[in-house]
């Protein structure tokens, strides 16, 4: 049985004591990423800055947990008013331009957000192991 890693980023954290993310083996599941900026901690104040931001951190982690943005598996994603998918549209292009080589997105509307959030997500990866 593989030992649990858990992934902590620099300027990126929760309020409870958790991880950005854990890797058993291959998977890596991360707990909630949303468009914090990692020099003052504070949520950006447009969907596009947040957006942004929430991309930047999973690149982030993925590295700091060994792997890339092409080992992610599904991104899930809540977004505070779901017909706003267009920075959310532009960041997932970006990051995956390839259409026969993109992860599973689910995206869904999220009212209880909290303390100006307006997008924030999960993602599944499988990063091989190492040789």
């Amino acid at each position: 049985m593989s030992k649990r890693q858990s992934i902590y980023l620099e300027g990126f954290g929760h309020v409870n004591p958790i991880p950005a993310a854990c890797r058993v083996g291959p998977l890596l599941m991360t707990g909630l990423v949303n468009g914090t900026d990692p020099a003052t901690g504070k949520v950006a104040a447009t969907l596009e800055e947040q957006t942004a931001l929430m991309f930047r951190h999973i690149r982030a982690i993925m590295a700091a947990a060994g792997g890339t943005t092409d080992d992610i598996v599904r991104i899930s994603v809540w977004l505070k008013d779901r017909s706003q998918r267009g920075p959310l549209n532009e960041q997932w292009l970006a990051m995956f331009p390839d259409d026969q080589d993109r992860p599973a997105r689910l995206s869904v509307q999220a009212g209880d957000l909290s303390g100006g959030i307006l997008v924030q997500c999960e993602v599944t990866a499988y990063i091989p192991q190492s040789s």
